[in-house]
């Protein structure tokens, strides 16, 4: 597949070196983002990993040369909340439509934009059936080219809650959704099967929606869904197994059961209050806030149930961002993109600047250092270092004076492989 990564990029670049060897020449680095940049470096990619960091243009001619000597390089993004699986355009009736060959490749189309805007890990925390298990595996061994995947599978939920499809007739809800496809479970033992499913199934971790949530068709509201005992029930299973558990949260009463229960990640946190906040950072449970997810819903169709969560949620917006950073809760970029469009998951960074308020230095670390740390990757990604995952983008600018910045990114490469590259 090295042909079709290199045809993205400028024809000066197709050929391959001998030895897999690319040379970046930067004209700034953020090796480590939080810390002060490297004047122009040389970057050497070898394998697929990072070879060598050193001072200055050092020339090699034996190998590629990629020039960014006009542009900031910095570790490839991590977005820990996305749905490859589906879109903002996605119709409740698809899975009616849709075989999981069409899903497949839907994810795959949408996995590229994400790539391509500069994110090369993500952490699918919701896409049904294992179409995305297949995405995640060939991207894995080579076979297609997207960002590397962590991902849960399909979430868990009460029956007709948030991740339970509601909003068709009975006939057409049983036929295409049927309990054991949705992930849906009553009672702890019950909902521990269905963990022990998606381990023996290939999930990397766990999600459940512990509450309701703003974009589903049921009307319960954003209160508490799964009981404490199976929330419990969940954790413990999942913690048995090696998995970590993502808890989609909305209301403040399942925020807390999810922070009880044990979890891992408190997903949204939109009514996230003061004892929880304090409560999450002493345990060192991390926020992903996934701002952003109330902008242009006017401009969509929306029934009234959807309509009226959504204007009870703009009353406290930003509220979730503002305590973790007073409380100092370990927080991790998120964007909820499958909601929110896919390939522009970098405008999240302007909100969490905006809203948090974090400085444009905690915003990037949040999408780099601290979300590899959630993900376990420390050693493998986030920073840029010898040994480690080549994975970087370029930018024209200093993201740490304008966040904003990220959100046109020209260079790509994952893996040591050049999946975009803009000329100015």
């Amino acid at each position: 597949m090295a042909g079709l990564v290199l045809s993205l990029g400028q024809p000066a670049l197709a050929q391959s070196a001998p030895d897999d060897r690319l040379v970046i020449h930067a004209g700034s680095v953020i090796a480590v983002p939080g810390d002060r940049p490297l004047g122009p470096s040389t970057i050497v990619i070898e394998g697929g990993r990072i070879a060598a960091i050193e001072s200055g243009h050092v020339e090699r001619p034996a190998a590629r040369t990629l020039d960014l000597k006009d542009r900031m390089v910095l570790p490839g993004l991590i977005d820990t909340h996305v749905h490859l699986s589906f879109a903002p355009e996605t119709s409740l009736t698809a899975a009616a439509v849709d075989t999981p060959e069409d899903v497949a490749l839907f994810a795959y189309a949408n996995g590229r934009k994400t790539l391509e805007a500069g994110f090369t890990t993500v952490r699918d925390v919701g896409s049904d059936g294992y179409a995305i298990h297949a995405l995640r595996d060939a991207v894995n061994d080579g076979s297609v080219i997207g960002p590397r995947i962590f991902l849960s599978g399909t979430s868990l939920s009460i029956v007709g809650g948030h991740g339970d499809m509601s909003g068709l007739n009975r006939k057409a809800t049983e036929a295409l959704y049927p309990y054991d496809y949705t992930g849906a479970c009553t009672g702890a033992v019950e909902c521990a099967l269905r963990v022990r499913e998606a381990a023996k199934y290939g999930a990397d971790l766990i999600k459940v929606t512990a509450t309701g949530g703003i974009m589903s068709q049921q009307a319960r509201g954003l209160g508490q869904h799964l009981t404490d005992e199976e929330l419990t029930s969940i954790v413990t299973t999942a913690h048995g197994l090696g998995l970590k558990v993502a808890s989609h949260a909305h209301g403040s009463e399942g925020v807390a059961a999810s922070v009880r229960a044990g979890v891992d990640t408190v997903e949204h946190g939109t009514y996230l209050d003061e004892p929880t906040a304090r409560v999450m950072a002493a345990r060192g449970i991390w926020l992903v806030p996934t701002l952003g997810l109330l902008e242009d819903r006017e401009k969509r169709e929306l029934s009234p149930v959807v309509r009226a969560k959504i204007a009870q949620a703009r009353t406290v917006e930003g509220r979730n961002i503002r305590l973790g950073v007073q409380y100092k809760v370990k927080i991790a970029f998120g964007t909820d993109a499958g909601v929110t469009p896919h390939g522009q998951n970098a405008r999240q960074f302007r909100y969490m600047v905006e809203q948090g308020p974090m400085t444009p230095m905690q915003a990037l670390r949040s999408a780099t250092v601290d979300a590899a740390a959630l993900l376990d990757q420390s050693e493998r990604i986030g920073t840029l270092a010898v040994g480690k995952s080549a994975d970087l983008i370029a930018v024209a600018g200093d993201p740490y004076a304008d966040i904003t910045v990220l959100e046109r990114v020209s260079t790509v490469v994952k893996d040591g492989k050049i999946v975009r590259h803009d000329k100015p």
